[in-house]
């Protein structure tokens, strides 16, 4: 058997061991906070990536104007606008497309998807 030298003597007596009492102070959810934290970070990151995206930088400018049509599942429409700090959503049903008017022109969607408008004369 061979004998310890004075410099693991040094690296034995530097290194300290764990007992009970030092792992009472410790909190065992620290380390859940900070993935709290990181979820966030992330959460708040894919918010920007998807404003970027979809080009919605003008919700936030005070002199815009958007408007964003939605159509759900049922067929419902509803016509989101946005003029200065005004928003103001619509939905758009059968009773409130009905009305009195005159025929401007005929619409004619092609084979390729396209629409063309064709106005009476």
């Amino acid at each position: 058997m061979r004998s310890i030298t004075r410099r693991e003597m040094k690296y034995l007596k530097k290194r300290r061991h764990l007992s009970q009492d030092d792992l009472e102070g410790e909190d065992p959810l620290t380390g859940l906070a900070n993935l709290f934290d990181l979820g966030l970070v992330f959460i708040v990151g894919l918010l920007l990536m998807l404003f970027a995206t979809y080009h919605l930088q003008d919700l936030f400018t005070e002199r815009s104007e958007i408007t964003i049509v939605k159509k759900t599942k049922g067929g419902e429409v509803e016509i989101i606008t946005k003029k200065a700090r005004k928003i103001k959503a619509m939905r758009v049903t059968r009773q409130k497309a009905k009305g009195k008017g005159h025929r401007l022109g005929v619409a004619y969607k092609l084979e390729n998807g396209t629409m063309v408008y064709v106005p009476d004369q």
